[in-house]
C-alpha cells in the first residue's frame, strides 16, 4: 500500500487554469468546550444486502477498531452520540498522559538496573498508543460522515454479487455539500478524469455499466483520498495567503500547513485569485512534497482504510459496475481525505502525532 500512496502522490488530476472560482474545501471540526449540544440519536450507516450496499441500523464501517478506545467510541457514537466529542477528547488526553508518564519513567531510570525494563515498557506503550490513536481518528472521521448522513461503503466483497458491484444510495449531493463552489468544480473534474464520465452527465449515463479491474479501482480510491487531503490543505493555504497579502503586501511565508515555503505578494496572491489558478502554479516538486500525509498516523490510516475496503488480495479481477457506483466511491474517498486533514489537525493538538518524514526513504529501500 505504501507504493500505491507514493506513486499517486504526484496528483495527476490537478485543475487547469481555465474556469476558475474561489473558496475552500470542507469545513473543519468545531468541538464544544463546556456546553450542551443536542444531536439526533440516529447514526446513518451502511450494510450490504445480497446484491447491493444500502443503509442499515448499525455502525458498519469497513475498518473495525482494534483498540479498547476505538470500541468504546464506537459504542458512544451508537448509544450516546451527544457525548461523542467529549469522550474522544478524554481518550486522547489519557493516551497522551500515559505515553508521557512512560517516557518520564524511562528517563528517570536511565543508568539504573531497571533502565532496559522501562525502555521496553515505553516502547510497548508507544505501540499501544499508536493503534489507539488511529482508531480514535477513524471514529472521528466516521462521525464527520454521519453528520452529512452518508454511510461509509462496507467491505466491497459484501457489495459484489455475481461479479457486479452495486452501491446504493449514491449520496452524491451530500458528499458534494461539504465543499465550496470552486473546490467542488475541481473535484468534479477529478471524478470525471478517474472514472471516465463527463462532468454534468445525464442520469442515463450515470447508470450505464462499465468494467474496471479491482486493483485499478483500489489505486483510484487511494489516490482520491490523497487528492481530498491535498485540496483541503491547498484551499486553507490559499485563504491564508490571500488574507496575509492584503495586510502585509509582498513577502515570504513559511507554510505551517504544507511545511514548505512560498513567495507571496499582491501581484501573485490576492482575494481575486481563484483556487484553480493558485494550485496550477505549484511546481511538480512542491506538489509531490505537499501532497504527502503530514503524519505517519494519517498515512497508515489511508493504507488501512483501503486494505479493509478492498481486501488483502491484489488480484486483477475485473468487475462490472455502474458509473454511479464508481462516482460514489471516488466522492467518498475525496471526502475521506478532507475529513482526515481536519482530524489530523485536531488530534495533533491533543496528542502529538509522529511526523511522516521517512516515508520516501522507506519507499526507496523497498524498491532496491
Amino acid at each position: 500500500m505504501d507504493s500505491c500512496i507514493s506513486n499517486q502522490a504526484a496528483l495527476p488530476f490537478l485543475p487547469s487554469r481555465s474556469r476558475r472560482q474561489s473558496g475552500d474545501g470542507g469545513g473543519g471540526f468545531l468541538f464544544p468546550a463546556k456546553r450542551k449540544i443536542r444531536y439526533s440519536s440516529m447514526v446513518v450507516v451502511a450494510a450490504a444486502g445480497p446484491s447491493r450496499c444500502e443503509p442499515g441500523s448499525s455502525l458498519n464501517a469497513p475498518l473495525e477498531p482494534r483498540s479498547a478506545q476505538g470500541r468504546f467510541l464506537r459504542s458512544v457514537l451508537l448509544n450516546k452520540r451527544q457525548l461523542f466529542h467529549y469522550a474522544a477528547a478524554d481518550e486522547l488526553k489519557q493516551l497522551a498522559d500515559g505515553r508521557e508518564a512512560a517516557l518520564a519513567r524511562m528517563s528517570l531510570s536511565s543508568g539504573s538496573d531497571e533502565a532496559s525494563l522501562h525502555r521496553r515498557i515505553a516502547q510497548l506503550k508507544e505501540r499501544y498508543c499508536k493503534t489507539a490513536v488511529q482508531d480514535i481518528m477513524y471514529m472521528l472521521i466516521f462521525y464527520k460522515y454521519s453528520e452529512i448522513r452518508v454511510p461509509l461503503v462496507p467491505k466491497l466483497s459484501r457489495c459484489i454479487y455475481n461479479g457486479r458491484l452495486e452501491i446504493w444510495p449514491p449520496k452524491d449531493w451530500e458528499l458534494e455539500s461539504i465543499y465550496s463552489c470552486d473546490a467542488l468544480e475541481i473535484i468534479k473534474e477529478h471524478v470525471s478524469a478517474v472514472i471516465g464520465l463527463r462532468v454534468n452527465s445525464c442520469v442515463s449515463d450515470n447508470w450505464a455499466t462499465t468494467q474496471i479491474q479491482k486493483l485499478h479501482l483500489r489505486k483510484v480510491y487511494t489516490a482520491s483520498i490523497l487528492y481530498g487531503y491535498f485540496l483541503k490543505s491547498a484551499s486553507l493555504r490559499h485563504q491564508l495567503e490571500c488574507s496575509l497579502s492584503d495586510v502585509h503586501g509582498s513577502g515570504y511565508l513559511r507554510s505551517p500547513i504544507f511545511g514548505c515555503s512560498f513567495t507571496t505578494g499582491t501581484a501573485q496572491i490576492s482575494n481575486k485569485q481563484q483556487l484553480r489558478h493558485y494550485i496550477s502554479e505549484f511546481d511538480p516538486e512542491t506538489l509531490q512534497r505537499c501532497a504527502k500525509p503530514r503524519t505517519e498516523e494519517a498515512r497508515t490510516l489511508i493504507e488501512k482504510q483501503s486494505l479493509a475496503l478492498f481486501g488483502t488480495e491484489e488480484s486483477d479481477e475485473t468487475i462490472v459496475t455502474s458509473f454511479s457506483s464508481l462516482k460514489r466511491l471516488v466522492l467518498e474517498a475525496v471526502a475521506f481525505g478532507t475529513f482526515l486533514w481536519d482530524t489530523e489537525q485536531y488530534v495533533d493538538g491533543a496528542y502529538k502525532l509522529k511526523e511522516n518524514g521517512n516515508a520516501e526513504e522507506q519507499e526507496g529501500k523497498r524498491s532496491i
